[in-house]
């Protein structure tokens, strides 16, 4: 059985509440992206942070996370590598806020790959899920009704459902913000710029946090 209905579910529901409403580096790079890129983008990003995310579930039920989280070389390492995601995309945005396509008012935004791409890196580098995966999943297992493993990856999909239609709410909300006060070339690539240095700020924190 993959999910278990008991006082443990619930417990960890509601945990999981908690942890997908409040800003993380999820959510802030999700509404980087919408300011930079518009809505669209800020879609496929929470796509690609989902399978991010999702192989993180899979590594903590199968005890990988568990010694990434233990180790601080490797915890430290995988931080930084997020970081400086973070950063390289955030200074994309800003070199190249300004480019258009022909006849379009809307920059040109990288292609779908690729943007689902860099969200499955920051999704899998995001230190703040694997952290709350190592202490809550195995918490949330009962005993004696079947594989953990199996349990672990039943209850992060019930997380990861809960955080997709989260950060699609916010990714959604940022693009309208962003339609709605971009109505020229200008104020488009001023918000592309705003985008991206909400996403060097967020990179260069994982950094300074990755050190401490």
């Amino acid at each position: 059985m993959l999910v278990v209905f008991g006082p443990e579910l619930l417990a960890f529901v509601l945990t999981s509440v908690v942890i997908i409403v409040v800003p993380g580096p999820g959510v802030l790079f999700v509404i980087g992206r919408a300011l930079a890129l518009g809505t669209r983008a800020a879609l496929l990003s929470v796509l690609g942070g989902a399978v991010g995310v999702g192989l993180q579930i899979v590594s903590v039920a199968l005890g990988v996370g568990v010694v990434i989280a233990q180790s601080a070389v490797l915890f430290t390492v995988l931080k930084v590598a997020g970081a400086l995601v973070l950063v390289w995309l955030g200074v994309q945005s800003i070199r190249h806020r300004s480019e258009f396509g022909e006849g379009e008012l809307d920059p040109v935004t990288p292609r779908t790959r690729t943007i689902v791409r860099e969200s499955v890196v920051v999704g899998l580098t995001n230190p703040k899920t694997i952290v709350f995966f190592v202490a809550a999943l195995p918490q949330a297992v009962v005993p004696d009704a079947g594989d953990p493993a199996l349990q672990m990856i039943g209850l992060g999909a019930i997380f990861l459902a809960m955080g997709v239609v989260s950060d699609s709410l916010y990714g959604i909300a940022a693009g309208t913000a962003r339609e709605c006060f971009a109505s020229n070339r200008r104020r488009i690539a001023a918000l592309r710029a705003v985008g991206g240095c909400a996403l060097i700020l967020l990179g260069i924190g994982m950094a300074f946090a990755a050190q401490g």
